[in-house]
């Protein structure tokens, strides 16, 4: 089953009472039993399981090519399952360059029950060789990374960790399955913020995980039901009929992020542009070989160098929308160094080259001649 049929149809079945096309929303806490320890169907408890997010986590399982798919109530409640997998004392190798949150849970919370975090550019991944002891348990890769939109050899960091005992996890929140497939490039775990391009329409807040395996998709599914991060129906059947628009959708970003960036990268007040897309990004061999387009995300900063330079800019647009989160169908721009990026000290976002002039923009599905003008006027202002 191909890509836009799997979105429709990948593990999703009719609903067997009704017939209905659609998943019904089961908004119900509890299901009943004929005997104690005897549920009427599969379904006892919805922590552990509801139908509605059952299939949701089916659809996801299917598009990621997965054995397991879980839906948590945000993307960093599906991180934090996975760190539970881990112990004190075990190590994590974690890409440099990577969402605000990520950073903030790695640090501020698990940090202090005895996890250890190394952080470190994936460029050349023979340098992770010297990184890995005997207590490293899992690499966190994101890819391409946010905001800088760096790249990460997914096959060639799994090809250095095969049989060494170490999980590798990507988070492919800003490629998605439709641009990019971890686990058919060797990775074990990969998540989402199902937030955004999943959900796609800016609605909702959601988490996904997807097992390459069953045996670890169990595991994961345990730490979900014990710790009880999981996603509600409703939100479950937004995410699900997102899904269900993917491939349309991110086609319709990956053209209009090109034509952005190609503007951007052609525009007198702009220094660098961050796309895997152009052929000035150092990756964009890389970004040919593991993605099938380039998605919707665009970083640049400025000539100037100033904040304020990026501040006006963003006070100016108006088909963009000044907002956090990205993914959605509107075109959204972000000043990542005083929103999502903000809990990540002000030292180490220089040292990432994370700068104050730095803008993010999500770009949406609107008509691009719309988006270039928006973008051209807040530039002349």
């Amino acid at each position: 089953m191909k890509f836009n049929t799997k979105v429709i149809h990948g593990n999703q079945h009719i609903e067997p009472t009704t017939g209905s096309v659609n998943v019904p929303v089961f908004l119900t806490s509890t299901f009943a039993q004929t005997s104690p320890g005897q549920p009427i169907s599969e379904y006892e408890y919805s922590r552990a399981a509801n139908p509605t997010r059952q299939a949701l986590e089916d659809s996801l399982a299917s598009i990621e090519n997965g054995a397991k798919g879980l839906a948590f109530g945000s993307g960093l409640a599906a991180i934090d399952c996975v760190l539970k997998l881990l112990k004190p004392g075990d190590e994590i190798i974690a890409v440099d360059d990577l969402y605000g949150g990520t950073y903030r849970l790695f640090v501020r919370l698990f940090e202090k029950y005895n996890l250890k975090f190394t952080f470190m550019n994936f460029d050349d991944v023979s340098k992770l060789e010297d990184k890995i002891s005997d207590k490293t348990k899992l690499i966190w890769i994101e890819t391409p990374t946010n905001p800088l939109m760096k790249l990460v050899d997914i096959k060639a960091v799994c090809d250095l960790v095969k049989g060494k005992n170490i999980l590798v996890a990507v988070d492919n929140t800003f490629a998605t399955p439709y641009l990019q497939k971890p686990l058919d490039l060797g990775a074990d775990i990969v998540m989402h913020s199902a937030t955004k391009y999943l959900g796609g329409h800016s609605d909702v807040i959601a988490g996904a995980l997807v097992a390459k395996d069953e045996k670890l998709g169990e595991e994961l599914h345990f730490i979900q039901f014990a710790s009880g991060g999981i996603l509600g129906p409703m939100d479950s059947y937004l995410v699900l009929r997102g899904i269900k628009t993917l491939a349309l959708r991110v086609e319709r970003h990956s053209e209009n992020g090109m034509k952005v960036a190609e503007y951007l990268e052609n525009h007198a007040a702009v220094d660098k542009v961050f796309y895997p897309g152009l052929k000035s990004h150092p990756q964009n061999e890389l970004a040919k070989k593991q993605m099938s387009d380039f998605g919707g995300m665009v970083s640049f900063t400025f000539k100037s160098g100033k904040k304020e330079d990026a501040v006006k800019f963003l006070e100016n647009v108006k088909v963009f929308t000044l907002a956090e989160s990205l993914g959605g169908v509107e075109s959204l721009a972000n000043h990542p160094a005083l929103m999502t990026h903000a809990s990540i000290p002000a030292e180490k976002r220089a040292e990432l080259g994370i700068t104050d002039d730095l803008v993010r923009l999500s770009v949406g599905i609107e008509d691009a001649e719309d988006l270039l003008e928006d973008l051209e006027n807040a530039f002349s202002k």
